[in-house]
Formats: C-alpha cells, structure tokens, sequence
C-alpha cells in the first residue's frame, strides 16, 4: 500500500480562506458571466414577487376585509366601523334606507358597527360590501398571476444556472485533468490515484452544486433580508425594532455553529479521498490481497476507515440537528413578540389587522433565508475544501518543462547545467533534431549525469554514447539504476547533474513532444486501454496503410492472437487488458512501438515475464525492430541481448564494465 502522502499533507490543512477561495474560482465563472448576470436579474424579481405577498395580504385586510372608518374615529359604544361609499356603490343606499337606525349617513357615505354588519340579510350585506369582494377578487388573481410569474422566473433561473454551472464544471474538470496529465511522473508515483480521483470527480461536484445552489440563492436571500427590513420599517418602524431585537442572537448562534461546521467539512472531504484511495488500492491489489488470504485483515482497515468516515457524518449531523432547531426556537419567539406587541396594539387601535398579519407572514419569511443559508452552509463548505484541494492541485508545478517558444534567455547563468541551452530556437519535429548544427553520429550522449530520487544518488557520474545503428544492452543488479537510465533519456526526470543528448542537443532543449515522438518504449508491465486493439497500437500515430498494416502484425507474430478473437483488431480488451497474457500483451506493445516507426527503440525488461515460446516471438519481432534503429536493452537473460553489439554493467549506479561486440566504445564507456 502506498504512504499517505502526497501533494499536500491533507491531515495539516490550515483554516479555509473562503474569499481567497473565491477569487481563484471567479475567473471560471468569467465567461458565463451573461447567465450569471441574468439569473441574478431573474432573482430579483422573485425577491420582489415574494415580498409582495404579505404586503397584497395586508392590503386585502385593511381595505375590504376589515376596512375602517375614512377618518379613524372610532366610537366607545359603537366600535369600529365600516364605511361605505354611496357614490361608488349606489345600490347600497337602498340598504341604507332599509336600515336607518343601524347606519350614520354623511353626505355621500355612510357608517355602521362592524358588529351590526351580522343583523343585515345576506342579499343586503353582499350588496353592501360588492366593491370590497371585488376589491378581494382582483387580489385574488394578482396572487394567481404573481404565482405563475413566479413559477416562470423561477423555472428560468433554475435552467440558466445549472446551464452556467455545468459548464464551469466542464472547463474547470478538462482544465484539472489536463493540468494531471501535464505532471512528472514522480508526482504520480507519490500520490495515491483514489485521491487524484476524488479531486477531478466528488471534489467537482461539490463545486457544481455550489455554483447552482448558492450563487443566486445568496442573492435571493440577501435581497429578500433586505426588502423584509425596509417594508417592516416603512409599515411601523416601533415594531419593526421589536423584531429585529432577536438578530443578534440569530447571527450569533450561526457564526457559532458555522464555524463548528467547518472543521467537521474538511475532515469528511479527507475521509472521502482516503475511501477512494483504499478502494483503488484494494482493486488494483485484490490478486495479492486473495492470494496472502488478507480478505479479512483488508476489510478490517476499510471497516476502520468507513466507520472514522461515519462518525464524522454524524458529527455533522449533529451540529445542524442543533442548529436548525435553534433558528425554529428564534423564529417562533420572535413571531411570539410580534403577536404579543402587534396584537396589544391592534387591541388599542393604533395598529390595523392587515399590518400585524403582514408582520407575521415577513417575519417568518425573514427566518427562511437565514435557514436557507444555514442548510447551504452545509453545501458552501463542503465547495469550499473541495476547491481548496482543487487549487492545491492545479498550484503544483511538479512538472517536467518544455523550452521556452522563443529563443533561450540566460545563456551563461544555465550554460553548466544545459550544454546546449545557447541553442537558438527550437526544433519542431525529430528531423530538425537530427540536422542540428551538433548532431553527430553518437545519437545518445550520458555526460557526467547524476541523479537521485531522494537524498541518496541512484546515478553517479555515468557517462556512455550511443552511436548511430547501434544496440546497447544494460544489464546489473536490482536497484542498480537501468531503468533510471531510461527514465532520464526519456526525460520523465531531469538529472540533477550532467546533461543527457540525443543527436549531441540536451533533451532539455527539446519539447517533450518532439523527443518523445523519435523513441519507443517496451516495458516489462505492458499498460493497455480499455480500447479496440487497433487503437491500443496505431492511436497516436499517422493513418497507415493495410499494407503497412499487415507488416505491423506480421513483424509481431500477432496473426495467431487477431484470428482467435471474435472482432478480430476491433476487439475491445478489459482495462489493463487483463483477458490477454503477459505474452499477448507484450506483442501488443511491440506493434504498438513498431507503429510508431521510431529511431530509438529502448526495451526495459521486455521478456522477464513470458514464456519461452512467447520469448522466442519476441526475439524475432525485436530483431525485425532493431533493423536499422538504435536500441538500448535493459534485461537480466542472456537471450535478450546476445545481438547486442555492446553491454554495459551498472553496479550501484556507476558502470563498472563495457563489452564490445562490434565497433569502438563511447566516451566513459
């Protein structure tokens, strides 16, 4: 199993600076800056449609349900009263006449007791209050109108944003894995792949829903905060301030609770990474674990693992299953205060019905934001860690560079660590390497190259040449440094001292892409995709012909294999390709290199783990290979190199002997 580090030290991540966190993601949200923008637009009319609610409730109470007298007088032995306009509703006046002694006219309207409203036949009454049911029924259908409005606005919203926020997470996902693909392998070797995966799957996510569930929602609740205060205010700024006694301990009791949250966040975002990375180690390592018979001990640590990961959640759990209920316990007071005050002074007749309705209603939809934003806290944390993980990620330059496009800069300053670094330009293809001013017939140059992958030096001052034509073979104990060798002549690690050459130009001078293109690597663990086999040899490579085709499989000993599979070269393998031999794989793996027609062909144990007939075949494909190409050989059997025209013996990373089969030595050979 791998060490649990990596990257970053996870379990020693600071306190989340969430506005540092938010300025890195706004250049992704840049370019969908136009829905973000109309969303925003599209939320402040739903703010708007909300806070008008209450406000048409209190309106129908004050003006038809329960309207009062014109002037507000109000008399001790008759109560409050309705008034009636004769002008506007001349059919009342009937019901006037009818009823003289329960009615006071004055000029064009006319007053009666609320409570004598119940004496008066139901025709007379319905006559008496038809403007006030129509005024109810013209509410009504504002209120049927301002619902479907808001269902539109708020379908709209809900569309733009998750457009918007998909999209981020389109470019911000093809960004982070095209920044992973771009690492050295080093920082491959370090990390495990389950926490790689974390970061480009769930840790996305949490941003996706971060971008679709906050944004616009923040908006929504901080304009709808502020449109409650202002009508609050403007309707009566005395009870206004009653309610908003509460708001302290309201924002109290959240940045309490937020901060308890936080740290519960960003421990269960490690937990997380640390399942996918046990999950990937245990998949990856299932022939070891079943053949050792370490099912049990195995489940045992993932059990620890998801049960840790639990408790977590549930710590999680329990911050909101107090807080939530907390914010229910100061909404229902603060509601309490408005009933007890509102309704003492509605009682005094210095408040009207409609406005301690109106209060209540604002008042409780004043708490639904500060709940909303408290459920997103949940949410908005969680992004928060994941993003910061994103950004630690993206922030690393564990890289192996390219030369700069433009000529090279500080030619003196590197001039000891890249030879070749006074360069002018940079070559575009393998034949421009091949025609520059330096290239001789020595086509791999090791001059003086040390290297290390920690504090002790694997290599030490090797020195050797390749000529032109020539097949090299590397032999030596285990952890002697060959396939060190290889790493470094294919540039997935740069030397510490000395300089690596091919055709007499520093690799460092050399865009990855070019040098790469002129080599082809045959490893002993040959990796295949989850593709057709055609793909697994020629993807990458130029179209080539059916001749050229056949000659490929021909030149492998690959016929056998294609004609025993039911789709022939379309067959699509297993990840890994699993179903085929370490045998078929390895031929597979020298179509592949023998596709790409290299110059330099490096086979770093190739036939360790096949068998001899399998062997005998790959002997043939590698001869068919090396015909008219430089070839490095890093093996242990003596089948392997008996062609080589020289052998090299490296011994605790220095060469300690080199036997010419054919032609001269290069230098410290």
């Amino acid at each position: 199993m791998r060490r649990d580090y990596g990257y970053f030290e996870e379990d020693k991540l600071g306190k989340p600076y969430n506005t540092r966190l938010l300025k890195r993601l706004l250049p992704h949200v840049r370019p969908y800056r136009l829905l973000v923008l109309i969303s925003v637009l599209l939320v402040s009319g739903i703010t708007v449609l909300d806070l008008a609610l209450p406000y048409l409730t209190k309106v129908a109470i004050d003006q038809y349900i329960v309207k009062e007298a014109d002037d507000g007088s109000i008399s001790e032995e008759a109560g409050r009263r309705y008034t009636v306009n004769l002008e506007t509703n001349p059919k009342a006046a009937h019901v006037v006449d009818r009823y003289p002694k329960l009615f006071e006219t004055d000029g064009s309207s006319a007053k009666i007791a609320y409570q004598d409203l119940s004496l008066l036949e139901k025709s007379d009454l319905k006559t008496l209050r038809s403007e006030d049911r129509e005024g109810v029924g013209v509410i009504a259908l504002i209120f049927l109108a301002m619902a479907v409005g808001h269902f539109a606005l708020s379908f709209g919203n809900v569309m733009i944003m998750e457009s918007a926020g998909q999209s981020i997470m389109h470019d911000l996902r093809r960004d982070l894995y095209e920044h992973i693909q771009g690492l050295s392998i080093g920082f491959f070797i370090r990390n495990p792949v389950g926490r790689l995966v974390t970061r480009v799957t769930s840790d996305i996510q949490n941003l996706h829903d971060f971008f679709t569930s906050i944004i616009t929602v923040v908006f929504k609740d901080i304009f709808l905060l502020v449109g409650i205060a202002i009508v609050l205010v403007v309707m009566n700024w005395k009870l206004a301030l009653i309610c908003f006694a509460v708001l302290p301990v309201v924002f109290l009791t959240t940045f309490y609770f937020s901060h308890m949250a936080r740290d519960i966040f960003r421990e269960a975002r490690i937990k997380i990474a640390q399942i996918n990375t046990r999950l990937q180690e245990s998949i990856d390592g299932i022939r070891v674990i079943q053949l050792f018979f370490q099912e049990e001990r195995n489940y045992g640590k993932f059990r620890k693992l998801n049960h840790e990961n639990y408790l977590v959640g549930m710590r999680q759990i329990n911050v909101f299953a107090v807080f939530m209920p907390a914010i229910e316990i100061l909404s229902s007071a603060t509601v309490a205060l408005v009933i007890w005050y509102g309704g003492l002074r509605v009682l005094s007749d210095t408040l009207s019905l409609g406005v301690l309705v109106a209060f209540i209603s604002y008042m409780r939809m004043f708490f639904r934001p500060i709940r909303d934003i408290a459920e997103k806290y949940n949410i908005m944390q969680s992004a928060m860690a994941s993003s910061e993980r994103i950004f630690q990620l993206l922030d690393t330059e564990e890289k192996i560079p390219d030369p700069p496009i433009s000529s090279h800069t500080h030619q003196d300053e590197k001039a000891s660590e890249q030879p070749d670094s006074s360069q002018k330009g940079i070559v575009q293809n393998w034949t421009d390497l091949k025609q520059t001013p330096q290239a001789s017939n020595g086509i791999v140059t090791f001059d003086g190259v040390w290297f290390g992958y920690g504090d002790e030096w694997v290599l030490e001052d090797v020195s050797f040449t390749v000529r032109e034509g020539q097949t090299v073979a590397v032999v030596g104990t285990t952890g002697a440094g060959k396939s060190t060798l290889i790493h470094l002549l294919e540039r997935f690690y740069d030397p510490g001292k000395g300089s690596v050459r091919i055709h007499g130009t520093d690799v460092r001078s050399v865009p990855k892409a070019v040098l790469r293109s002129g080599m082809a690597l045959i490893t002993q663990d040959v990796f295949l995709f989850a593709d057709t086999i055609r793909n697994n040899i020629f993807a990458g490579n130029p179209p080539v012909s059916d001749e050229r085709l056949e000659e490929i499989i021909d030149g492998c000993g690959l016929h056998r294999l294609i004609q025993n599979l039911p789709e022939g070269l379309d067959t699509v393998l297993t990840e890994g390709g699993r179903t085929l031999s370490s045998g078929e794989r390895q031929l597979i793996a020298f179509a592949r290199a023998l596709a790409r027609d290299p110059e330099i062909l490096i086979l770093d144990e190739a036939t360790s783990s096949v068998d001899t007939q399998t062997e005998h075949l790959i002997q043939e494909a590698t001869v068919r290979l090396m015909e008219g190409r430089t070839g490095i050989v890093v093996a242990h059997r003596l089948s392997t190199i008996q062609n080589a025209d020289r052998i090299l013996t490296l011994h605790r990373g220095k060469i300690s002997e080199g036997t010419v089969r054919e032609g001269e030595l290069g230098p410290g050979s």
